[in-house]
């Protein structure tokens, strides 16, 4: 065991950990660029921590504290430690400093929604959206907890950077150690980062059209027409030369979960599955921690970086997971506008003027020099305005009669930290599923869970605008039928009438969102699942049905993800699957499923394909070419049917599938079993192998493997790597769109390097169950490992452990964390000055 102890003052016998440096959280608007660190806090005022941090093996950090404050402080040391410029950049980010520091062409993405802009647009975005009106109320409604846990993690984050600055640490962090723009945190950068984690799923996606919406310089009387905006769509091959951003398109990344009762479970002990399919890059990583405040609440899971509570998680009560929910968190609304001043609408007969901010950005310039640019950007009543298109086609366009804007129900939710903090402290599995609808905080995820002994819940109790169906007839637009294809059930709403806006239910803990009674939920003695279709089949054998079309579809094919999700437990339930040790799930043979590495597509269509193509030998390919398959086929004969390490072709198979995958699930052309609503788990099916596209699709994945480096024999851990580890390191599972329940996306990988280059997919993974004596049993794996510095001894050897499907006990008991051999104990030694 390795002892390190930081001193920063002098003063009585105590072990204290103090916060002394930064924490002021102003809440101007204009955030100071360089703000020093310093010592804050007066003597009499001064904060104490008090916290013991410990890490066990793979850097997992084991805190105990006797309050939230102290919890925070350890959190903010390690997450530091770990990853400090990842989080110094997104500091940069939410304060509307990227420009300033990294030059206002840079780009700036958030891989979790698909949005790319540049550094300027990002930082009029930031700074019109994150302003100190809209952080109020995750400060002012948030519990007590939340707010000590947060001002908490800034000092430590701020001790940690500190040290970096004393020149400790040699070695670590080169990417920003020397940087101007390592920055020390505020409190308000906690509740800009939680804001920007609300509306991921929302007004984020929008971050371009936001920020360079402006009424038209020049009068411009075109009104929208659909079938003309359709047409252009059609023409531009919207969805598929340009995949939408998500919510609007279909997600790039996904989750899977399963809640396991007793009628699923081999040891008649409940089990939970977890596997956020999550970016392996920027701050929607996951974290793994443990955390224990007083007699107050124990926890152990994950978060995404900035949040100190576990989103993701379980302790002797219950354990819980997430996945993407299908319903939308926000709304449009068509706004008719004054002829003679684009910047009044009419509501309820009369033209209101739109409010006007004047925003401005600092931007760093080639010479070094600093300049300022300044837009007037704009809200209607509703929320900000926007601009969008689609494929290069203007959706929404601001013209001199039409405008748009858009309300966002997450930018809204001040319940967000508390629906977390409150569950981290629950007492109980019945407490859990209580606090999910009483709170109503959850932005943007279902949730499953379950306990020892307990059902397995479902829910998707989260942040909805309450839009029935029927308000949505009543207040459509001429924009209706466009969204109708672009994105079925997101309403665009007429802006001009007061019976447009939204309901509320008198079960809601806010107006404008759905109370729990209007959303669905069940509980089962068997299992439930979601792996990010919508609520309808959560479980085959009870549907649920009747729900607003903005909360997800019902009665309507499921994606082959999810159907390869729902066939594993089934087939294991009924012992089809060919695992030994008798019908239903143990830890053991659960862990051997999630990572199996199988694909639906292969067992569904392989022996088909081969039968039909490989004795032509040449197939035509879609420019109307001859491809040779006759190796292709060879090798497909041999294939093993996953995407394992060790397997063989499944990259031929891959880029197949890749491109049939555009084709509608509906098309005769694709499937000759059409979908049956009553069969969901098995429709629609039998490939059209006969299909001059089926084929032209095969010719052209073979070709594309022709003309790559990539041999046709190529194991999958040759060509699928980690991108974002130095030293090439195997990683098995698929794509979503190829029927793989085991994620790894390498999304528009050109192939030009020879390799899959891996940065989405599984992320977290936690199996959980509990022993006779009640403690947890979890076991799992942080995908990319805990830290983003090269430096750091933890930086890949999670994702070494499971690119070997070597899975890792995470240790809960002391006993547990005292025998861990790689055990590192921080005494982080600070005194209160007298």
């Amino acid at each position: 065991m390795i002892n390190r102890t930081y001193a920063f003052g002098v003063a009585a016998a105590t072990l204290l950990l103090s916060g002394c440096f930064g924490g002021g959280g102003g809440g101007d608007s204009s955030p100071q660029a360089t703000p020093p660190v310093t010592d804050n806090r007066v003597a009499g005022d001064q904060q104490l921590y008090r916290a013991t941090l410990t890490r066990t093996s793979f850097g997992i950090p084991h805190i105990k504290a006797d309050d939230f404050a102290g919890m925070g402080y350890a959190y903010g040391y390690a997450q530091a430690e770990d990853n400090l410029c990842l989080l110094a950049e997104d500091t940069l980010t939410i304060r509307g400093l990227r420009s300033r520091y990294l030059g206002a062409d840079g780009v700036f993405n958030i891989p979790a929604n698909g949005t790319t802009t540049t550094n300027l647009n990002a930082d009029f975005f930031w700074r019109f959206a994150a302003t100190p009106d809209a952080i109020a109320p995750l400060k002012t409604e948030s519990d007590p907890e939340v707010l000590e846990a947060s001002s908490g993690y800034v000092d430590g984050f701020n001790r940690y950077l500190e040290e970096i600055r004393s020149g400790e640490h040699s070695g670590r962090h080169q990417a920003c150690r020397d940087a101007d723009w390592l920055l020390p945190m505020e409190d308000d950068d906690m509740y800009r980062r939680y804001f920007r984690l609300a509306v991921l799923a929302s007004s984020s996606v929008f971050v371009e059209g936001i920020a360079t919406a402006a009424p038209p310089a020049l009068p411009d009387l075109n009104l929208p027409v659909a079938e003309d905006l359709l047409t252009q769509l059609e023409a531009a091959g919207a969805g598929d030369s340009e995949p939408l951003p998500f919510p609007l398109g279909e997600l790039s990344i996904g989750s899977n979960m399963y809640g396991l009762s007793a009628g699923a479970s081999q040891t008649g002990e409940s089990i939970l599955f977890g596997n956020p399919h999550f970016p392996w890059q920027k701050t929607e990583r996951l974290y793994l921690a443990h955390l224990k405040v007083g007699d107050d609440a124990e926890i152990m899971g994950a978060a995404l970086y900035g949040l100190p509570a576990v989103l993701i998680g379980f302790n002797e009560h219950f354990a819980w997971s997430h996945t993407v929910s299908t319903a939308y968190r926000f709304t449009f609304y068509e706004l008719t506008l004054n002829p003679l001043n684009p910047t009044q609408y009419l509501y309820e007969g009369e033209y209101i003027d739109m409010t006007r901010e004047e925003v401005s950005v600092d931007k760093l310039e080639a010479d070094g020099s600093v300049t300022t640019e300044t837009r007037t950007l704009y809200r209607s009543k509703y929320g900000p305005m926007l601009n969008f298109s689609v494929s290069g086609v203007p959706v929404l366009n601001w013209s001199s009669l039409k405008a748009y804007t858009l309300r966002d129900a997450n930018a809204e939710n001040s319940r967000l930290l508390n629906q977390f903090f409150r569950w981290n402290r629950a007492d109980s599995f019945e407490e859990f599923v209580s606090l999910h609808g009483s709170v109503l905080g959850v932005p943007w995820v279902n949730t499953v869970a379950t306990g020892p002994g307990k059902q397995a819940y479902y829910g998707d109790l989260t942040v909805v605008p309450n839009v029935p169906d029927a308000k949505v007839t009543e207040c459509t637009t001429a924009l209706s039928p466009v969204f109708d294809q672009l994105a079925t059930g997101l309403p665009v709403l007429d802006g001009s009438r007061a019976a447009c806006e939204w309901d509320s239910d008198a079960d809601a803990p806010a107006e404008g969102v759905f109370g729990p009674g209007n959303l669905p939920s069940m509980l089962r003695d068997d299992w439930v699942h979601n792996c990010n279709d919508s609520y309808w089949i959560t479980n085959p054998d009870q549907p649920l049905t009747g729900f607003a079309a903005i909360i997800g579809d019902e009665e309507t094919p499921r994606t082959l993800r999810t159907r390869k999700c729902m066939q594993q437990v089934i087939q294991r339930l009924d012992g089809s699957d060919g695992l030994p040790g008798g019908t239903g799930f143990d830890l053991a043979n659960l862990q051997q499923t999630v990572l199996s590495s199988e694909l639906l597509s292969e067992q569904m269509a392989r022996q088909q394909v081969l039968d039909a193509y490989c004795p032509l030998g040449t197939l035509m390919s879609s420019s109307g070419s001859p491809v040779n398959i006759t190796e292709a086929c060879e090798v497909l004969s041999a294939w093993d049917g996953t995407h394992n390490v060790t397997s063989v072709g499944g990259h031929i198979w891959r880029e197949f599938w890749r491109n049939l995958n555009p084709l509608p699930v509906e098309s005769p052309d694709k499937w000759l079993t059409p979908f049956d609503p009553a069969d969901p788990v098995n429709t629609p099916a039998n490939l059209n192998v006969l299909s001059p596209l089926v084929q032209a699709a095969f010719a052209d994945g073979v070709k594309r493997i022709q003309d790559s480096p990539i041999a046709m024999d190529a194991t999958m851990g040759d060509i699928q790597v980690s991108g974002i580890h130095e030293t090439p390191i195997p990683v098995f599972g698929g794509e979503g769109f190829e029927g793989s329940f085991t994620i790894a996306s390498s999304r528009s990988d050109d192939l030009s390097d020879g390799t899959y280059d891996v940065t989405f997919g599984n992320s977290y993974i936690q199996t959980v169950t509990w022993r006779e004596d009640g403690t947890p049993l979890a076991e799992g794996f942080v995908t990319y490992s805990q830290s983003t510095d090269p430096a750091s001894p933890w930086f890949s050897d999670m994702t070494e452990a499971y690119s070997q499907k070597r899975w890792i006990r995470f240790p809960w008991t002391d006993r547990e964390i005292a025998a861990d051999p790689n055990q590192v104990r921080y005494q982080l030694v600070e005194l209160a000055i007298p």
